[in-house]
């Protein structure tokens, strides 16, 4: 059998999961906080026939020896975690932050998961929420008779209640970080998790120890950029094709042997 089967079939499936993955960031365009996934090649083992730097004769070496590849497979998916521009939306609840760090959320289990996706709402109790209904880490609660709500770009949430000439400050937003935001699991739901490869979690005041300010009415937008993943999306098409004529042409080598011997 043709070796340039096999290696051009490692090459149509590398292809296709990146074509997986253009196709999740393009639709995930307008996803707020979504970071879009990056695949990364890597080419498989070499089968060395004649091993670089070996004697060719007693008093000479190969110079470059003669090593042939066996195709390329998909080795990782990398989270880009590059600012996203920030969309003004005008809403008391609604947070970007500029910069690194997520908001901490308190998932039903008890456990924590991390976002940047600042869309907050009020549950029936007053207590900000995610869309989901999933609690913010440290809990903050809004009065009921609360006609303004302020965010600082700090963190400290201050609201003006009715009847009351200065405002009252209610708590404070932090922000958490990790040294390697890649290493997170995506839960789905604009989530994340902690894990091994992410680091442990350090929490902060937004503005300090390198954490990004808070900008209230504000949200993050995805990071994608639709003409990249287009040119992207090309460029995978056409890596395909020329797999397929690989394998179209290796096929005809082998029609032309079986027909002619």
């Amino acid at each position: 059998m043709h070796a340039a089967l096999y290696v051009s079939k490692t090459g149509l499936s590398a292809q296709d999961t990146r074509l997986a993955a253009i196709s999740n960031n393009l639709a995930n365009v307008a996803t707020t906080g979504f970071k879009k996934d990056r695949v990364v090649f890597e080419d498989l083992l070499y089968q060395i026939q004649r091993q670089p730097g070996a004697n060719s004769t007693q008093n000479t070496e190969l110079p470059s020896g003669m090593q042939i590849g066996t195709g390329v497979r998909v080795t990782a998916s990398q989270k880009l975690f590059n600012q996203g521009a920030l969309q003004t939306t005008g809403e008391a609840l609604d947070i970007g932050i500029n910069g690194r760090g997520f908001f901490e959320i308190v998932m039903p289990d008890g456990t924590s998961a991390y976002t940047r996706d600042g869309q907050f709402m009020i549950n029936a109790n007053g207590e900000m929420v995610t869309p989901q209904g999933h609690l913010l880490n440290p809990g903050l609660t809004i009065p009921q008779d609360a006609q303004t709500v302020t965010i600082g770009d700090d963190g400290v949430v201050s609201v003006k209640l009715a009847n009351q000439p200065d405002t009252v400050t209610i708590g404070n937003l932090n922000l958490v970080d990790f040294i390697n935001p890649s290493g997170l699991q995506a839960l789905g739901g604009n989530l994340f998790a902690e894990t091994v490869s992410s680091g442990n979690p350090q929490q902060s005041a937004p503005g300090q120890n390198g954490m990004g300010k808070l900008v209230q009415g504000s949200l993050e937008s995805s990071n994608v950029e639709v003409v990249e993943e287009l040119v992207d999306m090309i460029t995978t098409q056409r890596a395909y094709e020329m797999n397929s004529k690989v394998i179209s042409t290796a096929d005809q080598m082998l029609q032309f042997v079986t027909q002619n011997l």
